[in-house]
């Protein structure tokens, strides 16, 4: 007679350790399961009980990613009701909204061959539009709710920076600016404090924004760091009193084009040695020395340092602790490219709102994640910009 039943020993010596830690967790999950519908129902499987609340009726096969392997999960199915194991997390905020954008472009006709196929894969055929209303609403209520917050408290340090996405408007395909704000508290913590979108970043459109944030409690904002956008320059002079740090990558990218291919790693790593050093009037004297040295063959170049002097070095003027954070956009874009990735899977949204949707969900996580992770930066360094006797240099309102 053949023993269904494997001994503990022989399942070791059979199998290698990752396979007996999975056969070990499909084991455990699936007896947790039975146990967890055996409470529901009011008595165990197969016995006949006067007080039984509910009935099994099958199960429901579902592949488990865990970091053992794939594990083969027998959910339980009801009679009455429904069953989803509390161990296993539902879909995260930003695979909903981009489940809803994909459905909301596919029933108003306007996706791609990419994207149907995608939805055919994800078995969304004849999704409804109230189906689709109800998945949009309570992710648009969420995510509405985190980009319209209250800001508390001051925020020294404020990055902004836009990524472009194709979207539908009135009949024609554009290119919408998705606008991003990160800031930095005195309590050191990092938080996306907004996001909108625009069919252009002229002055009006950031200077909407900006005082969007301010309405919200954005305050005490000493540096705003960013390319060197004029509408955006004219804006942060206009909305906030601050100093305006040129992103320093940006501003290398620019200045290179006036170089020739062949002497561009020279021309960058002479410029690099401005900020090389230890304080900032050691760094203007030594912008100054190489923009000197290169104006005899590269005028251009020379010139681009003469203009750029003040914004690019401006992040030199606060704590030391703080300039790899300040000097460059680094850390929106890093958020920016996280955006490309997902949004990439939709290519033409339908709307502003599927954007939005999208956009601000991830922002969310985004924001969910740096709030459990240790503080961008110290209290001990922060307190420093506070009791610092020189006064900032302000951007003039342009």
């Amino acid at each position: 007679m053949t023993n269904p039943t494997m001994h503990f020993h022989d399942l070791i010596e059979k199998t290698s350790d990752a396979d007996l830690l999975r056969h070990m967790i499909e084991f455990a999950s699936n007896r947790l399961m039975a146990l967890d519908v055996d409470n529901i129902c009011g008595a165990s499987h197969g016995s006949r009980d006067p007080e039984r609340l509910n009935q099994r009726n099958g199960y429901r096969q579902r592949d488990w990613q865990t970091r053992a392997g794939t594990v083969d999960l027998q959910i339980p199915k009801l009679r009455k009701g429904s069953y989803f194991p509390g161990f296993l997390e539902p879909r995260r905020t930003a695979e909903k909204a981009l489940t809803a954008v994909i459905q909301e472009a596919y029933i108003q006709g306007v996706s791609t061959r990419s994207v149907d196929d995608l939805v055919k894969a994800m078995g969304m055929t004849g999704i409804s539009k109230s189906q689709v209303s109800r998945l949009c609403e309570d992710i648009d209520v969420r995510v509405n709710d985190f980009l319209t917050r209250p800001l508390e408290g001051d925020w020294p340090y404020l990055w902004l920076d836009a990524t472009y996405i194709k979207a539908r408007r009135d009949g024609r395909i554009v290119s919408l600016a998705a606008i991003i704000a990160v800031a930095v508290n005195t309590q050191g913590h990092r938080e996306v404090v907004g996001m909108t979108t625009g069919a252009s970043e002229a002055e009006p459109f950031w200077t909407d924004f900006l005082r969007t944030l301010k309405r919200r409690g954005l305050h005490g904002v000493k540096l705003v760091i960013s390319d060197a956008h004029e509408g955006l320059k004219a804006a942060i002079g206009k909305v906030f009193c601050a100093t305006w740090q040129r992103c320093r990558v940006h501003f290398m990218r620019n200045a290179l084009a006036h170089v020739g291919k062949g002497h561009r790693e020279m021309a960058a790593c002479t410029i690099r040695t401005a900020f090389a050093q230890e304080d900032h009037e050691s760094a203007v004297k030594q912008w100054r020395q190489v923009a000197d040295s290169l104006r005899p063959k590269f005028k251009g170049l020379a010139k681009c340092m003469d203009e750029a002097e003040q914004d690019v070095l401006a992040f030199m003027t606060f704590p030391k602790d703080h300039w790899r954070q300040l000097h460059s956009t680094n850390s929106v874009e890093r958020l920016n490219k996280e955006v490309k990735r997902r949004t990439r899977v939709v290519g033409i949204f339908p709307n502003d709102e599927a954007i939005i949707r999208l956009v601000g969900a991830i922002l969310l996580e985004q924001n969910d994640e740096w709030a459990v992770c240790r503080r961008y930066m110290t209290l001990e360094t922060l307190a420093k910009i506070s009791h610092t006797d020189e006064e900032p240099t302000l951007l003039a309102a342009q």
